[in-house]
């Protein structure tokens, strides 16, 4: 909602937004650009005379706000559709969908169309580091300063779209060109099941036109099954055995990139792990279907910086490094403590990882995910968990872990504890789709202290 109130602002509208505990980096994004934030949902913004309100999927009935606006007829539109009608009609849509990856593969093709010089637009849920907003409208291309570019990259999120609109957000952008990263179960607050989420992937599918593209993980049996159910489209998979593999990876991250089994370069980058390989097969595949050759994605991804909040620094003090992560989902834990382990190296050397996790989404604060926790968090060291809002016990579900799990429901006392336990040489992997409070900085300025 932050990203599309930027392109509205954009596109030279008055823009106006609520919300409730807004946190960097969309609060400072937005600011930035100059929008206004009201915090809360205050039936009195009404009074504002907007000429349409644009709902965001988390609220809901009984919101005073939407409750007024409902009272008075006002005009109202879901975020999603806004879009699609305003801004991405007549474009050429590449949207990025899967449980994993969404925002840095998005954040890499559009980097990719921007090296390129095709100047897309794009909306992402964080902030590209190349870019530094999360969204904007097309541009003018270099080579034809006299027209707007025709692309759109957009981070297709498959949760539902608002409260009085239940498919899944993606179905309302009709991609061209269509990435499909992977597929398990999450959003169990509004899915029951894992085949109710392939259903509405299958409904992104069916959306996508004869001569666009499908770029789908070759090595997830959910996506064939997707695929399987029915697709008019030409599909080209990325992962082992594929029409795009990875090859010769090695420890600073670099890897030859095979397209029909024919070396076609080497990306020469410092992003390390499996998933970051996977991300970028699927950016090179969709930018080809743009008219991007393979050696300028290669290229562009050399010059890539990562997403905001995905692995990032956030300070070093006294020797111990401190990263913040969105990683939420258990797959996404053990792949970016893997990550992580890849780049630092073993305890043996030194190099502790101290794992901070806040269980935040809707789906681990129903506790479906719960078991698989202690599993992903194997690579860790030690592992401080803050279970504040919880609907369940964290420290039971993380019994087989618990020789090196110490588990808060204080965010002070959680801070204490890390502090206290960190050494030089350690890194503290701090991983949370929320703002958490501020822990990052509430660790580095205690590490001061000791």
């Amino acid at each position: 909602m932050g990203g599309i109130a930027v392109l509205a602002k954009a596109a030279g509208h008055r823009v106006t937004g609520c919300d409730a505990n807004v946190y960097p980096p969309m609060s400072t994004q937005l600011g930035a650009q100059g929008i206004e934030l009201i915090e809360g949902f205050d039936p009195a913004q009404t009074k504002l005379n907007p000429d349409i309100y644009v709902i965001g999927n988390v609220v809901s009935r009984g919101n005073p706000l939407m409750e007024e606006i409902l009272n008075q007829g006002l005009p109202y539109i879901s975020g999603p559709q806004w879009l699609a009608e305003n801004v991405l009609q007549g474009k050429w849509v590449l949207a990025v969908a899967g449980t994993h990856g969404k925002t840095t593969t998005s954040s890499m093709l559009a980097w990719i169309l921007e090296y390129a010089g095709l100047a897309p637009g794009f909306l992402i849920g964080g902030v590209p580091e190349n870019f530094a907003v999360s969204a904007r409208l097309p541009q003018a291309p270099k080579q034809d300063s006299n027209s707007i570019s025709p692309f759109f990259v957009i981070e297709a999120d498959e949760y539902d779209t608002a409260f009085f609109d239940k498919r899944s957000k993606f179905v309302h952008y009709r991609p061209r060109t269509a990435v499909l990263n992977n597929l398990e179960f999450d959003h169990a607050d509004i899915f029951e099941d894992l085949d109710a989420i392939e259903k509405q992937f299958h409904h992104l599918v069916r959306t996508v036109p004869q001569q666009g593209l499908v770029v789908a993980n070759g090595k997830e049996a959910s996506l064939q099954r997707v695929i399987d159910k029915g697709c008019w489209t030409p599909v080209e998979k990325f992962g082992t055995d594929a029409d795009w593999q990875a090859a010769n990876a090695q420890g600073d991250g670099s890897f030859n990139v095979l397209y029909k089994g024919k070396p076609q370069g080497r990306v020469a980058w410092n992003l390390l792990g499996e998933h970051n390989r996977m991300n970028a097969l699927a950016s090179i595949a969709a930018g080809r279907h743009a008219g991007v050759a393979v050696e300028v994605s290669i290229a562009a991804l050399t010059e890539f910086k990562n997403v905001k909040r995905r692995m990032e620094t956030r300070g070093e003090v006294n020797g111990v490094t401190v990263y913040d992560d969105f990683a939420h989902h258990p797959t996404a834990i053990e792949t970016t403590v893997a990550g992580l382990r890849a780049k630092v190296g073993s305890a043996r050397d030194g190099s502790r990882i101290l794992a901070v996790l806040e269980p935040r989404s809707n789906t681990m604060k129903l506790g479906v995910m719960k078991n698989a926790l202690p599993a992903s968090l194997q690579e860790a060291d030690l592992v401080f968990c803050y279970q504040a809002n919880l609907g369940w016990d964290a420290t039971e579900a993380l019994a087989p872990i618990s020789s090196k799990t110490q588990v808060h429901d204080d965010l002070k006392q959680l801070v204490t504890a890390i502090t206290q336990a960190a050494k030089p040489g350690d890194h503290v992997l701090v991983m949370s789709n929320g703002g958490f409070g501020g822990v990052h900085q509430k660790i580095l300025d205690a590490l001061k202290e000791v």
